[in-house]
């Protein structure tokens, strides 16, 4: 069963309280997502770490009840 776009970023914000996420359902069917995260936690991380960081945050559901998504990361403006 696909993941709701409402779920991804709650766990996101979950895991980031200060985090700005936009999700964008790619395909339109509930299973290829766009997800753009602003943190303050990224400071000073690569953006290899900044990009587990959300995925840790998805507590291993990348693969299994989320099919596909296209991370972007940024720090605050």
């Amino acid at each position: 069963m696909p993941m709701p776009a409402h779920q991804i970023e709650e766990l996101i914000r979950a895991a980031l309280p200060d985090a700005q996420v936009t999700i964008t359902d790619l395909a339109g069917d509930g299973d290829h997502y766009a997800a753009h995260v602003v943190s303050a936690a990224f400071t000073g991380k690569p953006r290899i770490a900044q990009h587990k960081l959300v995925f840790a945050a998805l507590g291993g559901r990348m693969g299994g009840e989320l099919h596909a998504l296209q991370l972007t990361t940024a720090l605050p403006a």
